[in-house]
């Protein structure tokens, strides 16, 4: 349910940014969604589909790029991604702690289509 709140911010950003450039539509929203942000993409993609009728961003692709989760060893420095039923590092065994990658979200790139110009 968070979702839509956030969806709703990802339409106004990416309807200015179509108006500051003369859109006459947007055609796709790129986003990059961690893991770990929270965010589930499929429902980011439905709120999309509802929220956007009427507004520059209606009938948009959404591409979503997910980035997994990494941990660090404490002990080597090694970053890895985890395992199923495990945290162990692979290089020293130790169990790894989080990072910051997984939680990623943010917009990556917005494509419109520019309006026809005038003779």
């Amino acid at each position: 349910m968070h979702e839509y709140p956030i969806t709703k911010s990802i339409i106004e950003i990416a309807e200015r940014r179509g108006r500051e450039a003369g859109a006459a539509r947007v055609s796709r929203i790129s986003l990059v969604v961690g893991e770990r942000s929270g965010y589930i993409p499929e429902s980011i993609q439905m709120y999309l589909d509802i929220i956007a009728r009427g507004t520059l961003c209606e009938g948009a692709a959404l591409a979503i790029k997910t980035v997994k989760p990494r941990l660090r060893c404490p002990a080597c420095g090694t970053e890895f991604e985890r395992t199923p039923y495990s945290f162990a590092c692979p290089v020293c065994g130790t169990d790894g702690e989080p990072t910051e990658t997984g939680k990623e979200f943010y917009i990556e790139e917005i494509e419109i289509e520019e309006t026809e110009a005038k003779s």
